[in-house]
């Protein structure tokens, strides 16, 4: 009833939890069920260490967060030597975010990931800075182009496209990340937004801007996930608010195969079985014999 295939991998059901608010799962353990899980996402890997942005880096905005972590990780050989041994012991698809300043960096960051046992797919986190464009690489259609077609030579594994919400079409950049070779793209990655504390008149960020999700996000982004969908042929992830199983339902009926919870991990962090048992209950309640039926069954 809920299971459903994206690229090579097979999914128990279609609920992931997405990259930076699961950690790489352990933190969750004694919280949640781990094994429930569609697939985990790692938080984002690059290729050397990074602190990341200036404190503080999270704040609370109407319906929603902030957030200006700027990718802090240990890097690729710390990621294989500490984290991998306790995640290919979960028993549920893990799924390795990267993020690259270049094009060689995807490259390379793949080409390592490929061979490491355990690990299904990996998701190009391409809402990165780029040396070779104003902005971010998920803003410009070449440059989506070139970084998932390096990626794609150098592994076999699903290639996961995230997106950014922040351009002016996005099904463009999701058709320049099909015709690379992505296996299936996910969207949306937060709105770029900032806040200010009006008693000190400075932001509440350290970094000044940061990416806004939540509840907010969540009728732009089920928007978006509804355009992208009508306009590829490879599987939408989709992502931005979802709180619960309704929200997570609804974009399931907008293109989505599949849905990753986020900002909820924060503030709940078992939702995401109850979401998943939310989505069983309510395909049990319409006589919906497989998930998979009513994936951009949307009536227009």
């Amino acid at each position: 009833m809920m299971k459903i295939k994206i690229g090579k991998i097979r999914l128990k059901n279609p609920v992931m939890v997405a990259s930076g608010t699961f950690g790489y799962a352990k933190e969750f353990e004694k919280l949640v069920n781990l094994k429930q899980i569609g697939a985990i996402i790692t938080k984002t890997i690059t290729l050397n260490p990074r602190q990341g942005n200036l404190m503080p880096r999270i704040c609370e905005t109407a319906a929603g967060m902030l957030n200006a972590i700027g990718l802090q990780n240990e890097g690729i050989d710390y990621f294989i030597k500490e984290k991998m041994p306790y995640l290919s012991r979960i028993g549920t698809p893990i799924i390795a975010s990267i993020s690259g300043n270049n094009i060689d960096e995807f490259f390379i960051l793949a080409r390592r990931l490929d061979k490491i046992n355990g690990i299904s797919g990996i998701e190009l986190n391409i809402s990165c800075p780029n040396i070779k464009c104003k902005g971010l690489v998920a803003q410009d259609q070449k440059e989506t182009y070139e970084v998932v077609k390096a990626v794609r030579k150098t592994t076999s594994k699903t290639i996961i496209t995230k997106l950014s919400p922040n351009v002016t079409d996005i099904t463009e950049i999701a058709k320049a990340a099909e015709d690379a070779g992505s296996d299936a793209v996910s969207l949306v990655n937060t709105f770029l937004g900032m806040a200010i504390d009006v008693e000190t008149g400075r932001s509440k960020l350290g970094n000044i801007t940061g990416g806004l999700s939540g509840p907010c996000i969540k009728p732009i982004a089920l928007r978006m996930v509804y355009e992208v969908s009508k306009n590829i042929d490879i599987p939408v992830i989709g992502m931005g608010g979802i709180m619960n199983a309704s929200d997570a339902i609804e974009f399931i009926l907008a293109g989505a195969a599949v849905i990753q919870v986020g900002t909820a991990n924060f503030i709940e962090p078992g939702v995401s079985v109850k979401i998943i048992k939310g989505i069983e209950a309510y395909l049990k309640k319409h006589k919906i014999e497989k998930i998979e039926h009513i994936i951009g069954s949307l009536k227009t």
